[in-house]
């Protein structure tokens, strides 16, 4: 299918961004944690990461704990990594294999790859359990193209395959399904920022020629960010023609091989996806990468990533993929920058608000999605104890 474009994009109306308190409240931030974190949907793993029975991945934010694991059945479930006994966790890595069941480090509790409890030890000092009842608690969950969403509490999305349903036609070609782990495992890596800042600064390209030499040499002027609409977002560039100065974009451009599922317009071209609240898909024509962020506190946040490749992948594209993902590494270190400066600025006597460009309507259709969750964004800051209480009232009103 032919890429799609945009146009000029245009900001209609107010050019501000959110007000700087709210990248400093603690009564926003556990607002944010609530519905965006525990809510909304989170991506945790690709099925393909836990490919046999036993094999789990696990993930903690915002205080919750997610485990992943396939069963003896072959499928895949998801459950609170909470012991039924004491609340310790039943898995303490990332990432592992159990070999038929899941035991708590704590006091031995054995639970099977299903969630029922198999049995506890010392069984003669407890009354009878219920394997059931006192098994592992599940997590909603929900698996598009092969990665796995979970969600705490009930929320306000559709499932996946509804909210991503737009790009169906597009995406169907990258045979996302099929992707395996690039063998890496999962980053973290933390800033000094607000987790907004980095939405902020992910979600536009006006900065991609000034703050990122990589990416511009890549790209050129063929850039450009779709903004949101209906939760999702969509970015796009073909590659520049002309010959690149950058070692790994030149050596990147000439080594990669043509991909005959790709359609022409994205044989060479870089495609990102966003889901609000907080996830970004980048889908190359070498691999696929996911990056997400979760806050510690108000001015503290932990990037998550990781890299999928293509089953099928020759020494060529072996090559082509490592050098995709060294110009993503620099693009990320240098976005990293960007954003503690702007956590930074807010701090600051003479910061005023800002002024968004069009070439910043990401941003903007971005804040807005923000603002119809929390209208108390249009306000002066709340006084103490009273934001989740002003917040509800002006949802009210506008209901």
């Amino acid at each position: 299918m032919a890429a799609r474009t945009t146009g000029d994009a245009k900001i209609n109306g107010d050019r501000s961004g959110l007000p700087a308190w709210s990248y400093f409240s603690e009564e926003m931030l556990e607002e944010e944690k609530e519905l965006l974190f525990r809510r909304h949907w989170q991506l945790v793993c690709h099925v393909n990461d836990i490919p046999e029975s036993g094999d789990y991945m696990a993930m903690d934010f915002v205080d919750e704990r997610a485990l992943v694991v396939r069963g003896k059945d072959g499928e895949v479930r998801a459950f609170h990594n909470l012991c039924r006994h004491r609340g310790s966790r039943v898995v303490g890595d990332d990432k592992g294999h159990c070999r038929s069941a899941i035991i708590c480090p704590f006091h031995g509790w054995v639970f099977n790859l299903d969630g029922t409890l198999r049995g506890a030890s010392r069984p003669d000092t407890l009354p009878k359990l219920d394997p059931v009842k006192w098994g592992l608690k599940p997590l909603e969950m929900d698996i598009w193209n092969g990665f796995v969403f979970v969600r705490f509490k009930p929320g306000p999305q559709e499932p996946m395959s509804k909210i991503m349903a737009r790009f169906d036609e597009e995406l169907a070609q990258y045979d996302l399904a099929s992707l395996v782990p690039d063998g890496n495992g999962v980053s973290h890596e933390e800033m000094r920022a607000n987790w907004k800042c980095v939405r902020d600064v992910d979600n536009e390209g006006y900065h991609v020629p000034m703050a990122h030499p990589g990416l511009d040499d890549l790209f050129g002027k063929n850039y450009f960010d779709e903004p949101f609409q209906d939760g999702t977002s969509r970015s796009f560039s073909s590659f520049r023609e002309a010959d690149s100065k950058l070692w790994s974009v030149r050596h990147y451009k000439k080594i990669l091989p043509q991909v005959n599922t790709l359609d022409a317009d994205h044989q060479r071209a870089w495609l990102y996806v966003g889901v609000f609240p907080n996830l970004v898909f980048g889908i190359y024509p070498d691999s696929v990468i996911f990056y997400h962020e979760f806050p510690v506190d108000f001015g503290k946040t932990v990037q998550r990533a990781a890299c999928y490749r293509r089953p099928d992948e020759d020494r060529r594209m072996r090559i082509a993929r490592y050098l995709s993902g060294r110009i993503d590494r620099i693009t990320s270190k240098e976005d990293e920058q960007l954003i503690e400066w702007s956590w930074e600025a807010a701090k600051s006597s003479a910061y005023d608000g800002v002024i968004l460009s069009d070439l910043e309507a990401g941003v903007k259709s971005y804040h807005d999605q923000l603002r119809k969750l929390y209208p108390v964004l249009n306000e002066e800051e709340p006084a103490p104890g009273t934001l989740a209480e002003q917040n509800a009232a002006l949802v009210e009103a506008e209901s």
